[in-house]
């Protein structure tokens, strides 16, 4: 091994999770989150609040414990769950990547951080291309590893041009520190000299979002079967439950087992994952709760201060899904119901969070969601409002999946709506950390509902209000519905479950 002083390790990522119903994802979509390159992206690794994902910064932690290298920082693009990337900017995005590589000299090693589920508007899989592309220029003999958001839908181009991937073992996300860590440990096993052994199945699987939580469920009982083969032979389990919006060919529950040494044992435990997997397939099926019924809990609880407060999640609205975030289902049902004592956030509506905060504090108005009706799920809804507060929309994840890492939701304001309190803000976030509410001054524990515009990620920020059983995970429509026979899908391998309800699959013999 070459002398660890010497050691030059690229990093480099595009993090996109791509939704193929939703509105195009573009540059300026990147550079309203996250688009950094070369030294950027070390000013910002080294800043109080970094912006990047925070698996970088676990990588980089850990490479700094072993000492002796040298960041090579390339490019790293950071954006909030989206439609297909314009392939343009794709194009251009990959070639900067490109000459950064070639430009930075020979390289002994290469961090990827992506999230796994991107497609652009005229390719399935840039993923692969970007791994492909980094092992083209690197050559065959440099350890390239990289880590993807367990959400990720996986190739085999993904799985031939890189050394090893490490997926995310927990939903709601808050192991990416963790993970970044395991890649560094793993790169350094690489360069050490170590010849990883790597075995990858694919089931015709493709679990609806609220069926991949971690803590309890399918999937949980999935990772946690996984992670018990860890020994001497068998140094990463990494099961993707996948994201079945991107809508590709590539889709299904991936398996990937990597290995120390090439002895059959990465291929025996992927095969014994995946029959414990397929044994448990059926139980991949979600179960919502009508808006009905969630409008009369609501009620239930703002009449009696004894009952726990609840959680209206608001899955197919979510912006962490490539949802809008501006579906009033819920809020225009609560509102017909006369319901108080609500907090509702947050819909991404710039036109009218611009109106609201031009008026001021103190402002009666008719507020106008959805003036623009942007798309059938997103319809307009009108309503009388006074405007509470009025902010700039900078702030700093608190707990769970944003926390430490610095936000911008635009310009944001508090609306009352006759006793809902309803945050509307500019730039479209999924609504996963308490920050969106307190910086408007919310008291979140005083309030008797929250509707919150997540899928899963809220649970982790707001577990010190919501335990599990005070969650409702309300049936409506839009971009990201869990019933996914609601969706065209063109592109999936069929028959796949739950799509089809009857499925053969039997584990392959050989991989």
């Amino acid at each position: 091994m070459q002398d660890p002083s010497q050691l030059r390790i690229a990093i480099l990522g595009l993090m996109l999770e791509s939704n193929r119903f939703a509105p195009v994802t573009t540059e300026e979509d990147f550079l309203n989150r996250v688009f950094l390159a070369g030294d950027e992206i070390i000013e910002d690794l080294h800043s109080n609040d970094p912006e990047i994902p925070t698996e970088i910064r676990g990588f980089a932690s850990q490479m700094d414990i072993r000492g002796g290298w040298t960041p090579v920082p390339i490019l790293v693009g950071l954006v909030e769950a989206g439609g297909p990337m314009d392939h343009a900017f794709f194009e251009t995005t990959i070639k900067e990547m490109r000459d950064r590589l070639e430009a930075a000299g020979p390289l002994d090693g290469v961090y990827i951080s992506n999230h796994g589920a991107m497609i652009t508007t005229e390719s399935n899989d840039p993923d692969g291309e970007i791994f492909a592309m980094v092992r083209s220029i690197v050559g065959p003999d440099v350890p390239v590893v990289a880590t993807l958001d367990l959400h990720g839908n996986v190739s085999e181009k993904m799985v031939r041009s890189v050394d090893a991937i490490v997926s995310y073992q927990t939903n709601p996300h808050v192991d990416m520190l963790a993970r970044g860590k395991d890649a560094a440990e793993i790169l350094q096993e690489l360069l050490r000299g170590m010849k990883p052994d790597v075995a990858f199945i694919r089931l015709p699987v493709t679990p609806p979002t609220v069926t991949l939580l971690t803590d309890r469920g399918p999937y949980a009982d999935i990772i946690n079967y996984g992670q018990s083969f860890l020994d001497d032979d068998i140094f990463n389990v990494s099961i993707l439950g996948g994201f079945a919006y991107s809508d590709t060919a590539k889709n299904g529950l991936a398996i990937i087992v990597t290995a120390r040494r090439a002895n059959g044992r990465a291929q025996g435990v992927a095969r014994e994952i995946a029959a414990m997997a397929w044994e448990q397939h059926k139980r991949f099926v979600p179960v919502l709760t009508p808006l009905e019924d969630a409008v009369d809990r609501v009620l239930e609880v703002a009449r009696d201060p004894g009952l726990p407060a609840v959680a209206l999640a608001d899955v197919a609205d979510n912006p962490g899904g490539g949802g809008n975030g501006n579906t009033m289902w819920i809020l225009e049902a609560l509102h017909t119901a006369r319901a108080t004592g609500v907090i509702v956030g947050v819909i991404n509506d710039p036109a009218l969070a611009e109106e609201a905060a031009d008026l001021g504090e103190g402002a009666r108005f008719k507020a106008v969601f959805n003036r623009v009706e942007p798309d059938s799920f997103s319809r307009r809804f009108e309503a009388d409002a006074r405007v509470l507060c009025i902010r700039d929309g900078d702030c700093v994840g608190r707990r769970g999946f944003y926390a430490g890492r610095r936000m911008n939701l635009g310009r944001s304001v508090l609306l009352d709506l006759e006793g809902l309190q309803v945050v509307v803000i500019s730039i479209r976030t999924q609504c996963a950390d308490p920050i969106f509410f307190e910086m408007m001054g919310v008291d979140i524990g005083a309030a008797r509902a929250a509707v919150v515009k997540s899928r899963g990620h809220f649970r982790a920020g707001f577990d010190e209000f919501f335990g599990p059983d005070q969650v409702i995970e309300v049936d409506v429509p839009g971009l990201t519905s869990p019933i996914l026979n609601r969706f065209d899908f063109k592109n999936f391998p069929r028959p796949i479950f739950p799509l089809d309800a009857e499925v053969n699959w039997h584990v392959p013999e050989t991989l």
